[in-house]
């Protein structure tokens, strides 16, 4: 699934094509993603896409009558095509510019989302989300009240949306290795030194991969259709039986949950 960086990258990847653009109509091919296509979007016309952000994982196309919010789901991507681009199987939605470009999605697995607000406060996919996490909101403190409480390992806490959003299963694994914390840490056990360690891991991680440009996963192509390049830099991440960059010692994996998780048993404590 594409994370944070993934999904930033995508952003400012497709910004500069459809602000100042006016979207002359929007072509649904398949509308059966993970919620049906919201009606108003079928009915989009000669309106001017006003900017293009992000929260959390979903883009957020602002409108003067309101917003396109956009998930990537499992496999999805945007693409800038010239409008005449022939769609193949999987291009289920074509946004239509008046600059002569498209929008185009693909989603093979149709686990994405293409939905209408009004107005973004109070809308169920993002009503309970928490803070950026390269935001100043997501500091030590922060960290360290929330983690009080808590008594599930460290690795999957990080990965709840609603302690802080986007940190998915690839940035989580590479921060804690970057703070030196076991995933396997109680979260009430850290320190006030161990959070600071890990937001400032978490804030470096996050603005390096997107940086590079995201994480290269198998379903997952930037806007001009080149993968990404974070991932020959991940330090545990994917390489359980390799021997650590910092120490020589082989990479462990685990499971937390349903989630493949990767440390170094001798960097992380």
């Amino acid at each position: 699934m594409p994370e944070l960086p993934e999904v930033e990258t995508s952003r400012r990847g497709i910004e500069p094509h459809l602000v100042g653009a006016t979207i002359q109509f929007v072509e649904v091919r398949n509308g059966r993603l993970r919620w049906p296509v919201s009606d108003e979007i079928y009915r989009l016309s000669d309106v001017p896409v006003l900017s293009v952000q992000r929260r959390a994982k979903y883009l957020l196309l602002e409108l003067p009558t309101g917003w396109i919010i956009v998930h990537l789901g499992m496999s999805g991507s945007l693409r800038v095509l010239p409008q005449d681009a022939p769609p193949e199987k999987h291009d289920h939605v074509d946004v239509i510019l008046s600059n002569g470009k498209c929008l185009r999605y693909t989603d093979p697995r149709r686990f994405g989302a293409w939905l209408w607000a009004s107005e973004l406060e109070g809308h169920p996919v993002l009503a309970h989300l928490g803070p950026e996490p390269l935001t100043e909101v997501f500091n030590a403190e922060y960290l360290y009240q929330k983690s009080r409480s808590k008594k599930i390992a460290v690795k999957p806490w990080l990965m709840d949306n609603k302690l802080v959003v986007g940190v998915g299963n690839i940035y989580a694994s590479e921060s804690l290795f970057a703070a030196g914390i076991h995933p396997d840490r109680v979260a009430h056990s850290l320190s006030p030194e161990d959070a600071k360690r890990l937001t400032q891991a978490i804030k470096a991680v996050l603005a390096h991969s997107i940086e590079q440009g995201g994480t290269t996963l198998r379903d997952f192509l930037q806007t001009d259709g080149k993968p990404g390049y974070f991932a020959q830099e991940l330090q545990v991440y994917g390489r359980a039986g390799e021997l650590c960059r910092q120490c020589g010692t082989a990479i462990k994996s685990g499971k937390h949950g349903q989630r493949t998780t990767f440390w170094c048993p001798c960097c992380q404590h």
